[in-house]
């Protein structure tokens, strides 16, 4: 087991400047939270950052939100923010781990190796006093991103629905545990309330502490009961955003074969679809 998918700020704050190295920011809020990500990037942000619009760097045609991008897309998209995908590259988001495990799980789909996220965001960046900067952004020097895309780790919804029909397979759910018992609303309108049938809660809060995973012996000890039968692990959420802490954590507890539902509830809870559902109700996590 290693950490070697994420940094901390001081090893971050020793490499500014270095050529090799892009910072990505991605800061993202749910719709109800009304606030502006590429605004507040704007204000204020670590220095040589570029700003990954999740909802502009992914499938257009798809009705779906931030749905994974063409490979030749997201290349090109790439190539714009000055990215290779050769270079060190480092993600953040506000409060550490939400959006920033969406972003890496996304560029490593997309053939980049060298990918880490900054321990506690930008948050703990700005708390800390380490350098920000307010200036108003400028274009960055194009670069040339080659995308080798990974589709083997990327799961539909068909996909999904044969592995039930077939008891093949385990689904971690990282969504809070009142969305997966079908207690609360969902934060996008129009979603029915429940849970992917078999699949099991892992909220990805209870992976998460001062915004950074838990410790990998932790984490081993979380996922242990979890995967004891061996199957293929699957990670869904609310849109493919919050699954992706849970594939990060698999990776830093030294699970590597593991895949990634991109519709997840927005898609399979969607009234438009007639995926089942189920909402028998769990008492704790996992």
């Amino acid at each position: 087991m290693d950490r070697e998918n994420l940094i901390t700020p001081d090893a971050l704050q020793n490499r500014l400047g270095d050529e090799d190295l892009s910072i990505i920011c991605n800061f993202m809020y749910m719709p109800d939270e009304n606030r502006d990500g590429q605004a507040e990037f704007e204000q204020g942000r670590i220095p040589g950052a570029v700003f990954f619009d999740i909802d502009k760097i992914c499938d257009q045609s798809s009705s779906l939100p931030h749905m994974i991008a063409d490979p030749a897309q997201f290349s090109i998209q790439m190539g714009e923010l000055g990215v290779s995908e050769k270079d060190a590259i480092v993600i953040y988001d506000g409060p550490g781990l939400f959006s920033s495990a969406r972003i890496w799980w996304n560029l490593r789909m997309m053939g980049a190796k060298n990918v880490r996220i900054l321990e506690g965001g930008f948050d703990r960046w700005n708390r800390e006093n380490r350098p920000i900067d307010n200036s108003t952004p400028i274009k960055p020097d194009h670069a040339n991103f080659v995308a080798d895309f990974d589709s083997e780790q990327v799961v539909s919804a068909g996909q999904l629905l044969s592995m039930i029909n077939e008891g093949e397979g385990t689904i971690l759910d990282a969504r809070s545990l009142a969305r997966f018992n079908g207690e609360v609303e969902e934060p996008r309108k129009g979603l029915r309330r429940g849970h992917i049938p078999g699949s099991i809660s892992l909220p990805f809060t209870n992976l998460v502490s001062n915004g950074t995973l838990i410790d990998n012996k932790d984490l081993k000890e979380i996922f242990k009961p979890l995967l004891a039968n061996g199957d293929p692990i699957t990670t869904t959420c609310g849109s493919g955003v919050t699954a992706a802490v849970l594939s990060l954590a698999l990776t830093c507890a030294g699970i590597q074969s593991h895949y990634l539902y991109d519709g997840s509830w927005t898609e399979w809870g969607g009234k438009e679809h007639d995926y089942p559902i189920t909402s028998n109700k769990v008492e704790q996590d996992g």
